[in-house]
Formats: structure tokens, C-alpha cells, sequence
């Protein structure tokens, strides 16, 4: 313990004769970082609802399937948090989600729960078309 401690202060005032600007700031990386909170939203509400669905109706496939989508959704929200133009894993939860969900809607005219994930899914395929489309072009 004490060896662990003596190891510690050694290192520490070696680094203080390093000047601030030779120290690398870890924290500039996480400062450039933009959270993705929209989609972060979209994938709680996902999730959310399969769980309410598995509540209410004792559904195992509505709790399955919100999870699953919810988790990816929340993978592709951690992703465009690292990199703005890494939507892919986004476009395609939230693309198929709009089509299973307003393929039942279509069917049901009930807005609860395939209305609200169908709407919530085509405003999140919005939100990602229109960042791919301000992308600028790499040459």
C-alpha cells in the first residue's frame, strides 16, 4: 500500500514540471462531442413502449421487439454522439420501425401504440435524412 502511494506522488510531481500547455486535455475531445439527445429520446421511447406493451397486455413479442429497437436505437444515438455522420445504424432502427409501425396503424386506425411509434419513427427518419443531406460532400 505504502509502495502504491510513494508511486503516486512520484508520478504526480514529475508531471508537475510539465507545463499546461504540455499536458494533454482530456477533456477537449468530450467538449467537441455532441450529444445526440433526440435520439437518445426516440430509443427510450421505443423501449419504453414495449415495456408498457408487455405490462398491459402481457405481450412477450411487443416487449421483445421494443428492446431490441430501443437498444439499437440507443447504440445508433451513441454513435452520432461520436460522429454526426455515422446515421446508419439510426436510418435503418428507425426506417423499419416506421414501416412495420405504419403498416399497423394502416391496418388499425388506432394511434395507440402503432400511431405514436409510426409518427415518432418518420420524424426520426426526417431528423437523420435531413443531416445526411446537409453532410457535405467528402472529394
Amino acid at each position: 500500500m505504502f509502495l502504491h502511494i510513494l508511486l503516486i506522488q512520484l508520478a504526480f510531481s514529475n508531471s508537475s514540471a510539465l507545463q499546461d500547455s504540455d499536458r494533454p486535455n482530456i477533456f477537449a475531445s468530450l467538449s467537441n462531442m455532441s450529444v445526440d439527445w433526440v435520439g437518445y429520446g426516440y430509443a427510450t421511447l421505443v423501449a419504453s413502449g414495449g415495456v408498457i406493451g408487455y405490462l398491459k397486455a402481457g405481450s412477450v413479442p411487443s416487449l421483445g421487439a421494443g428492446l431490441l429497437f430501443g437498444g439499437l436505437a440507443g447504440f445508433g444515438a451513441y454513435q452520432i454522439s461520436n460522429d454526426p455522420n455515422d446515421i446508419w445504424v439510426s436510418l435503418a432502427t428507425s426506417g423499419a420501425l416506421s414501416a412495420v409501425m405504419g403498416k399497423r396503424f394502416y391496418g388499425s386506425r388506432k394511434f395507440m401504440p402503432a400511431g405514436l411509434m409510426a409518427g415518432a419513427s418518420l420524424l426520426m427518419v426526417g431528423k437523420l435524412s435531413l443531416a445526411l443531406l446537409q453532410k457535405p460532400s467528402e472529394a
